[in-house]
């Protein structure tokens, strides 16, 4: 029984509240609420004859996780995952472990990226240099400073140092205004094209080996989050391994043909949401001789669901050193 129910079993009704009184407390825009329903499920769920639904106090502590990951940097995808899973009676009392994935920064970075998004700058306390000019330049638009910054970092400091501490700062500081505002998502648009273009041409040049099998990476069906696969084909490309980015939004049926007609080596599957995570999409792949080697990646799969053949990323460099590790390296 839900804290709601309880309440209401004991002849106390819940309270009901409206958008507008759940905004205020939470300290968001209408806007964002409604987008955290359309987008996430975190709608009202109490429903009246004749009235527009109301918010319940479980629905509110929902919120209040979702509110308080946003703004300790967790993405808002990732953030509404948690929010959802863990029981309302906990979530109020932050009781809670945010998942890793490859957008969210190491779990003892969060606290040092706290801040109230919003305004013309994006929160990113604590910061170095370089991550606060490459937030300059995201809220400027300015692409091809943009662009200068990730792709020097890239080239000094490699791929899985400018990801973690330069890229998902940032993306991350940007998602939080998106979600706590309900503005800026020309800012985190242009940010990803321009983080995504720099790990492509990061990637480039490195050649498959002459009649060799190929790694394969792809979005979950209907996930549209290719970004961590740009970043992972980048940092394979460090090691040499060359692979193929299949992109956003793979339908299982073209998942399953690129299989048949490839005979991959490895198939790596990204999904940022719940919502996407296809376990059947890996189950029912076609089988392959030699077998391929079957990876995922992101806050939206849970791995105590997962077949036993497949292996689960914590981060980038998690996921390639599995991808080398496949492969024999």
């Amino acid at each position: 029984m839900t804290t709601a129910e309880e309440s209401e079993a004991a002849g106390v009704p819940a309270a009901r509240l409206t958008v507008s009184t759940v905004a205020h407390r939470l300290g968001v825009a209408p806007s964002t609420l409604r987008t955290w329903d359309r987008r996430y499920g975190l709608g009202p769920s109490a429903h009246t004859a004749g009235a527009h639904r109301r918010y319940t106090p479980d629905d509110l502590a929902r919120l209040e996780t979702m509110r308080r990951l946003t703004l300790e940097g967790v993405g808002p995808g990732e953030a509404a995952r948690v929010a959802l899973a863990v029981p309302p009676r906990i979530a109020t009392l932050g009781q809670l472990s945010a998942p890793v994935s490859f957008i969210a920064p190491p779990p003892d970075r969060i606290g040092r990226l706290r801040g109230g998004p919003g305004g013309r700058v994006l929160a990113l306390p604590g910061a170095s240099d370089v991550v606060r000019g490459l937030g300059r330049a995201a809220m400027a638009l300015d692409s091809a400073a943009m662009t200068r910054i990730v792709t020097e970092e890239l080239d000094s400091q490699g791929v899985v140092h400018t990801w973690e501490q330069v890229l998902a700062p940032v993306l991350v500081a940007a998602g939080a205004r998106w979600a706590s505002t309900g503005e800026g998502v020309e800012v985190e648009h242009l940010l990803s094209d321009c983080v995504a273009a720099a790990l492509r041409q990061h990637a480039r040049g490195v050649p498959e080996p002459a009649g060799g099998r190929p790694v394969l990476l792809a979005c979950a069906p209907d996930d549209q989050h290719a970004l961590p696969l740009h970043a992972l084909s980048a940092g394979l490309a460090e090691r040499g391994t060359a692979s193929r980015v299949l992109g956003a939004a793979m339908p299982a049926e073209a998942l399953h043909a690129a299989v048949r007609r490839t005979g991959p080596a490895v198939l790596f599957v990204w999904s940022q949401l719940r919502a996407t995570a296809d376990v059947a999409a890996l189950t029912t792949l076609p089988v392959t001789r030699p077998p391929t080697a079957l990876l995922v990646g992101g806050p939206g799969w849970d791995v105590q669901q997962l077949p036993d053949r497949v292996g689960a990323a914590a981060g980038l460099a998690h996921a390639v050193e599995l991808v080398g590790q496949a492969l024999g390296g």
